[in-house]
C-alpha cells in the first residue's frame, strides 16, 4: 500500500510540474555579445583604376539566424545593410550582394524573406582610384532566435578595410583590419568626446544579458514527465505488463526481445511527434500567437475544452475514439514484423486516448502557438516519456515484480488531474476577463474558486469526498494523510489574497492586484495620483503596481519627459503576461528599485494585448505589416516591434523624450541589483545630455 501511495504521489508532483509548464510564458533568449565580422580582398598589389573584391564573414550562433538583403523591404524584417563612408579614394561597384542566403516565405510578413544560418556571407566589388585607399564603413543587421521567435535589436558594427597597393604605387602593405571595438564601445567614446558640442546623444542599445528563462531543455523535460504521468493512469498501467510478457516470450532471444521492445518505444514517440507535426503548422508566429494567448475566443474555448478534460477525469463520461477504427488498428498489430509491432504501439495510443487526450490536448494548447520545433518536439517527448517504462521493463523484465498492482490507487490519479484541470481551466476564462475587462472573474474571485478546490481536493484525500469509479476506502494510508494536509496548506496559504495579501508564489498565475475590490487596511483599491487625474488617457481601467504613478499612452509619456525633464522608463506589458506579474512582484517591489520608478523616472505601462478600441482619428496604417491598428494594444504592439523588433513582454527600455535610447533593452531577470543597474544607466546616460 505504501508503494502504491508513492507512486500516487510522484505523479501528482509531476503533474504540478507540467501544468506549471503550460503556463509559464517562457522569455525571450538573447545574444551575449555583438556578433563580430572578419573582411578580406581577393586581390593583393592592387594598382589605381583595379576592382577588388571584399568579403565579409558572420558566424551565427546556433539556433539564430539574419535577415540577407536580398528581399523586399517594406515587409517588415530589418535588412542588412552595408554603409560606405564616401572617400575619394575608392568607389563602389554595384551593392553588397549575399551569398549563400535561403529564401522562404514567412507568415508574419505575408512574404519571401531571405535569411542566413551558421554563416553569413555578402561580397562588394570596389575599385581603387588613388593610392592607399581606406575603406571605412558599417553592416547594419538583424539576427532572431528561430526557438524562441524573439529578435535581438539591431546592431550596427563598424569595419575598416585597408587595401594595399602595388610597391610602385605606394609601398603600403596589404592589410585587413576587422574592428577590434564593438560599436558599444566606440559610441560611447565619441559620446564623451561629442557632449559638449552637440545638443543630443544618441546611446545605442546595449542588448541585455542572457535572460533568466524556463529554457527550451526545460520544456522537453517536462513534457516528457507529462508523458510518465500517463503511464499511472487506469488506460495505460494495466497494458504495462501484458506488453512487456509478449516482448519477452514471444521473442525467440533476449537481444530479439529488446529490438521489438525499441522499436515499439520509437513507434509510440514517432506516432506522438507526428500529431505535433500536424500542429506545428499552427505556429504563425508572434502576431499570432499574441491573439492566441489573449483573445477571448480561444481563451472561453480552451476554458470550456479544460472543463471537458475535467468531467472526463472525474468519471462524468470517457473520451474515446470509434471503435471500428480502434479494431480495425488492433487487427493488424498480431503482424510478426516490425509493421506489427507498429501497429501494437498505436493500438496502445489508442485505446489509452481516455486517459492521455487531456494532458496531450493541455501540452498541445501550450504548444500550437509557439514555433515549429516547440509542439513537434514537445509531443515527441511526451511518447518519449509514455514509452519509455515498456523498453526498460521489457530490457528488465524482473522488475515488474517491483511494481504495484492495478487497483482504485489509478482512478484517483485521474480524480487529482480532474481537480487540477478545473482549477487551470479558470486561468483561461481569467486572461479573457482582464483583458477585456468583463469583471467577473475579478481577484477575490478566482481565489475563492482555487480554495474551495483545494479543500475538496483535501476531503478527496481524506475519504471524505469520493466519485463514481472509485473504490471503498477503509482506512486512509500515511502518504494519502500527508497529500490532505499539503492540500489543505494549499488552501489557507491563498486566504489572506482574499484581502490583499501579495502570494508571491502564485504571482503569474492570479488575475492582477488592480481587480481586487477589497484591501484589508485600504478598504477599496485605491488609485495612485495620476491615474486619478483625468489628464492622464486610460487611466480610468489601466493601473500601475505598488502606488507608482505613470502613464499608458507613449505619446503623453514623451511630453511628460520634456515638461519634467526625467527619463521615460517603458515597461512593454501585458494582460496576461505571468513573467510581467513576477517581475512586479518580485522586482519592482523591492525599496531601492521602486524608490527610483517613483521619483527618477516618467513610467509608462505599455499594454500589447490591451483591447480598448481606440478613438477612429486615433487609428493608422502600421508601415510593418500594412495593417491598420485601432486599439491600444494593436499600436503597443507594432510599437514594440517596429521600433524594438522585439514582440515578448516583458520588455523595458529607457528612453528620453526625444526618442534617444539611453539603457536596455532589459528583458525577464528577477536579479535585483543587474535591474538596479539597468536603471541608473538609463538616468545618468540621461544627465549627460540633459543638463
Amino acid at each position: 500500500m505504501v508503494q502504491k501511495a508513492q507512486l500516487n504521489w510522484a505523479a501528482i508532483l509531476l503533474l504540478f510540474g507540467f501544468n506549471n509548464l503550460i503556463w509559464a510564458q517562457h522569455a525571450p533568449t538573447a545574444l551575449d555579445k555583438t556578433p563580430e565580422w572578419a573582411v578580406s580582398v581577393d586581390k593583393k598589389d592592387v594598382k589605381v583604376g583595379d576592382i577588388v573584391e571584399a568579403t565579409f564573414t558572420s558566424t551565427i550562433e546556433k539556433d539564430w539566424y539574419m535577415y540577407s538583403n536580398d528581399f523586399d523591404p517594406n515587409l517588415g524584417p530589418i535588412a542588412a545593410e552595408f554603409t560606405f563612408e564616401k572617400n575619394a579614394t575608392y568607389k563602389l561597384v554595384g551593392k553588397a550582394n549575399p551569398v549563400g542566403a535561403k529564401k522562404h516565405y514567412e507568415e508574419i510578413w505575408k512574404g519571401d524573406v531571405s535569411i542566413f544560418k551558421k554563416k553569413a556571407v555578402f561580397k562588394q566589388k570596389i575599385q581603387v582610384l588613388k593610392p592607399n585607399p581606406v575603406i571605412k564603413g558599417s553592416i547594419y543587421f538583424q539576427e532572431c532566435n528561430e526557438i524562441s521567435g524573439v529578435c535581438m535589436p539591431p546592431f550596427d558594427v563598424p569595419f575598416e578595410v585597408k587595401v594595399s597597393v602595388a610597391q610602385e604605387q605606394s609601398g603600403a602593405a596589404d592589410e585587413v583590419v576587422p574592428s577590434d571595438t564593438s560599436i558599444q564601445e566606440k559610441v560611447a567614446e565619441e559620446q564623451i568626446k561629442d557632449t559638449a558640442t552637440q545638443d543630443k546623444t544618441t546611446f545605442a542599445p546595449v542588448p541585455d544579458k542572457k535572460p533568466e528563462q524556463e529554457s527550451f531543455v526545460a520544456f522537453l523535460l517536462l513534457a516528457m514527465l507529462g508523458g510518465l504521468v500517463a503511464v499511472a493512469t487506469p488506460c495505460v498501467f494495466p497494458m504495462l505488463p501484458m506488453t512487456v510478457s509478449f516482448f519477452t516470450k514471444k521473442s525467440e532471444t533476449r537481444i530479439q526481445g529488446i529490438t521489438r521492445a525499441f522499436t515499439f518505444g520509437l513507434s509510440i514517440v514517432g506516432i506522438y511527434a507526428s500529431l505535433g507535426l500536424i500542429f506545428a503548422f499552427f505556429g504563425l508566429g508572434p502576431d499570432f500567437g499574441n491573439w492566441l494567448s489573449t483573445h477571448w475566443l480561444p481563451n472561453i474555448l480552451f476554458f470550456i475544452i479544460f472543463m471537458v478534460f475535467a468531467a472526463s477525469f472525474l468519471g462524468l463520461f470517457e473520451i474515446t475514439l470509434p471503435h471500428a477504427f480502434v479494431n480495425k488498428v488492433d487487427s493488424k498489430s498480431s503482424m510478426s514484423s516490425f509493421v506489427g509491432i507498429f501497429f501494437m504501439a498505436f493500438t496502445l495510443v489508442l485505446v489509452s486516448f481516455s486517459c492521455t487526450g487531456p494532458i496531450v490536448g493541455s501540452l498541445l494548447i501550450e504548444a500550437v502557438g509557439g514555433k515549429f520545433l516547440k509542439p513537434l518536439m514537445g509531443m515527441a517527448a511526451f511518447g518519449a516519456g509514455l514509452a519509455l517504462p515498456f523498453t526498460v521493463f521489457a530490457i528488465f523484465p524482473s522488475y515488474l515484480q517491483n511494481l504495484p498492482k492495478s487497483g482504485g490507487w489509478l482512478n484517483s490519479v485521474k480524480v487529482v488531474l480532474g481537480f487540477i484541470e478545473v482549477a487551470f481551466a479558470f486561468k483561461f476564462l481569467s486572461i479573457a476577463d482582464v483583458v477585456y475587462h468583463w469583471g467577473i472573474l475579478d481577484r477575490e474571485v478566482y481565489l475563492a474558486i482555487w480554495i474551495v478546490l483545494a479543500i475538496l481536493l483535501g476531503m478527496y484525500f481524506l475519504g471524505k469526498l469520493k466519485f463514481s469509479h472509485d473504490s471503498d476506502l477503509p482506512f486512509i494510508s500515511v502518504p494519502r494523510f500527508f497529500m490532505a494536509v499539503a492540500s489543505f496548506s494549499f488552501g489557507v496559504y491563498m486566504i489572506p489574497g482574499l484581502f490583499g495579501a501579495p502570494l508571491k508564489a502564485l504571482s503569474g498565475l492570479l488575475p492582477p492586484m488592480q481587480t481586487q475590490d477589497f484591501i484589508l487596511g485600504q478598504g477599496t483599491v485605491a488609485t495612485n495620483e495620476h491615474q486619478s487625474n483625468t489628464n492622464v488617457k486610460h487611466a480610468d481601467f489601466l493601473h500601475l503596481p505598488h502606488g507608482i504613478t505613470g502613464y499608458f499612452d507613449y505619446k503623453q509619456a514623451l511630453e511628460e519627459s520634456k515638461k519634467q525633464n526625467k527619463p521615460i522608463f517603458i515597461d512593454f506589458t501585458g494582460h496576461a503576461c505571468v513573467n510581467c506579474r513576477k517581475m512586479e512582484e518580485y522586482v519592482w517591489a523591492k525599496p531601492e528599485v521602486l524608490k527610483r520608478l517613483k521619483n527618477d523616472f516618467i513610467v509608462v505601462s505599455l499594454y500589447a494585448d490591451e483591447r480598448k478600441v481606440l478613438p477612429e482619428n486615433e487609428w493608422y496604417t502600421s508601415k510593418r505589416d500594412g495593417k491598420i491598428k485601432k486599439t491600444i494594444g494593436e499600436q503597443n504592439q507594432d510599437l514594440q516591434i517596429s521600433k524594438y523588433n522585439f514582440s515578448a513582454q516583458p520588455q523595458y527600455v529607457i528612453i528620453d523624450g526625444n526618442e534617444n535610447q539611453l539603457s536596455g533593452p532589459k528583458f525577464f531577470d528577477t536579479e535585483e541589483q543587474t535591474f538596479i543597474d539597468f536603471l541608473d544607466a538609463g538616468k545618468n546616460n540621461f544627465k549627460q545630455t540633459h543638463p
